[in-house]
């Protein structure tokens, strides 16, 4: 059994499997005459600490604001990898992501205000910038060697800044209210945190206790959480050399470092990514994907408020990744990494419409508990599985030019 295992642990696409397993079981669980357990279950109560720092949330929020940040950590750190010695080391590849992730912010919010100007649902213009990032990868990972390797890593940097975007759009104009209070002590903890590498640190103990009054910081500030694990991999030491960020780099002597002679990044991220792959991502999955579906569904996605959120993630994000993309490698600000052509950027585009857990997060501040609040969670779900399916069938096509930095 362990080695059967270990077998399907090693499979590119077993996260992504385990993934799509739980969001159909949520679906499945939610619309079922067991329905009324399944919300019960997420709604729990869990309270940790002590007056006044005191943490009551529900399970709910533990796994999308707590769980989710270490998720956040292990991308942020992969990024900073490929940031000094992978796909986005040179300053035009590191154009590309911005650049396309900037076009899939502001395209579908254009499609969605146009629709929507005046009305009801104007607020909910940031519903369709949203990407999320958890099941874009998991559907990309479900291609395994069919598609470039640096492919994960561009739409991983594109949902990130993506990410950061629809944060820094919730915190401007879907925030009622901030403490200011907390979110600067999250940046005292930020600043501890770059100070301990700026020493030269190399032990974990100091960043994750560092890392976790972060955390808790930011949950407290009323920001977004998950920000917390993007800042945190940001400060963690990568190595004397750029070269030594890279996974089985040799040194000089032609050895390949191991242990605690490896950068603290490249452990703490092979420590990590097997929990947030098996554990957090599909736990996550189970506990988002659990949507009751309107039984007049018709109806409901020819109302202004689904049709702009449809528009806006289905045919917004591919047209607005495109068309920037397009624009920063025909000026020379960005370049195509190794492999990847423009039918695989189009696919990214269809992927990075799964807008699912961040665009219901946004729904949930813009419209709280109003009447468009079942309309857009029901045209989340169908452009999220529209944008999924296209975005597989493409890249599926698109063939793999196997050219990578990383090898």
């Amino acid at each position: 059994m362990i080695s059967v295992f270990r077998r399907f642990a090693k499979l590119e696409a077993a996260s992504g499997i385990l993934l799509m397993v739980c969001a159909v079981t949520a679906l499945s669980w939610a619309n079922s005459p067991w329905g009324g357990s399944y919300a019960a279950l997420w709604e729990t109560r869990l309270t940790l600490g002590f007056v006044p720092l005191q943490l009551d949330k529900s399970l709910l929020h533990w796994i999308n604001d707590g769980l989710m940040a270490l998720f956040f950590l292990v991308v942020g750190l992969e990024i900073k990898r490929e940031l000094l010695a992978g796909e986005l080391a040179s300053i035009k590849r590191a154009s590309l992501p911005i650049m396309a992730a900037i076009g899939g912010g502001v395209v579908p919010a254009l499609i969605y205000s146009t629709i929507n100007l005046g009305g009801p649902g104007a607020n909910g213009w940031g519903i369709p910038m949203a990407t999320d990032i958890a099941f874009s990868i998991g559907v990309l990972a479900l291609l395994g060697r069919r598609v470039p390797p640096a492919l994960k890593i561009l739409l991983a940097a594109l949902a990130i800044v993506d990410d950061l975007g629809a944060i820094l759009v919730i915190a401007l104009f879907y925030t009622a209210e901030v403490s200011w209070w907390s979110l600067g002590l999250a940046g005292f903890f930020g600043l501890l945190l770059f100070l301990v590498n700026r020493r030269g640190v190399t032990q974990p103990w100091p960043y994750l206790l560092l890392g976790f009054g972060l955390w808790v910081a930011m949950l407290k500030s009323g920001v977004h959480a998950t920000i917390a694990g993007v800042l945190w991999a940001v400060a963690i030491p990568s190595g004397m050399a750029k070269a030594s960020a890279r996974p089985n780099t040799a040194p000089a002597g032609g050895t390949t470092l191991s242990g605690r002679e490896k950068p603290l990044l490249n452990r703490m991220e092979h420590a990590l990514h097997p929990w947030v792959a098996f554990a957090i991502m599909p736990l996550f999955a189970l506990a988002n994907a659990g949507l009751v579906f309107d039984r007049d569904v018709l109806a409901t996605i020819s109302q202004p408020v689904s049709l702009g959120i449809l528009l806006g993630l289905i045919l917004g994000k591919p047209v607005g990744i495109g068309l920037l993309s397009w624009l920063a490698v025909r000026t020379g600000l960005a370049v195509l990494p190794p492999g990847i052509s423009w039918r695989h950027l189009i696919g990214v585009g269809l992927l990075a419409g799964i807008g699912f857990t961040m665009s219901l997060f946004i729904a949930s501040l813009a419209f709280n508990d109003g009447p468009e609040i079942a309309t857009a969670k029901m045209a989340i779900l169908i452009a999220s599985v529209v944008s999924g399916v296209g975005g597989y069938l493409l890249l599926l096509t698109a063939g793999s030019r196997r050219k990578s930095l990383i090898s």
